[in-house]
């Protein structure tokens, strides 16, 4: 089940194969921010059944800045894995 503070990987969409953070969950959708294109002022709503979860979760309270976030979030988004998506 996927909640907040959970790192996911976006299954479909122009954001396919990125990782990012959940940061609200209500009904069907997901609030989720990368913060580089999507950043904490601008999130995007992402229907859950487009999201797979990692085993991953990340504090919120420490993620209240994009560098933060992007920091957290590098080892996945920046191809650091040759092209192996880490769960």
């Amino acid at each position: 089940m996927i909640e907040k503070g959970c790192i996911v990987i976006s299954k479909a969409g122009r954001d396919a194969q990125r990782f990012f953070v959940v940061l609200d969950v209500d009904k069907d959708f997901a609030i989720i921010a990368d913060g580089k294109v999507r950043p904490l002022e601008k999130p995007k709503r992402k229907k859950l059944k487009h999201l797979q979860k990692t085993n991953r979760c990340v504090d919120l309270n420490e993620m209240i800045t994009n560098n933060k976030l992007r920091h957290t979030l590098s080892p996945w988004n920046n191809d650091r894995n040759n092209g192996e998506v880490v769960t």
